[in-house]
């Protein structure tokens, strides 16, 4: 296993929650726009498309029904 990962798994819980809090504030600091691809570009558009058409959606109550019948 990778040494410093060893490390960080013998720390405290809560030493090492901090320290993915401090990873994630790191990258979202430093972060540069991660690029999509074309196939999550059409799936974003097909998505936006739908919500123009009918821009109220689905209630949860009416999703949960859904998933339910199924």
């Amino acid at each position: 296993m990778n040494p410093i990962l060893d490390n960080i798994l013998q720390l405290p819980i809560a030493d090492r929650l901090e320290l993915i809090e401090q990873i994630w504030d790191s990258i979202d600091t430093t972060a540069e726009p991660f690029p999509l691809s074309e196939l999550q570009k059409a799936e974003l558009d097909r998505r936006l498309e739908l919500h123009d058409r009918d821009p109220q959606g689905t209630s949860w109550n009416q999703l949960k029904q859904r998933l339910l019948d199924r």
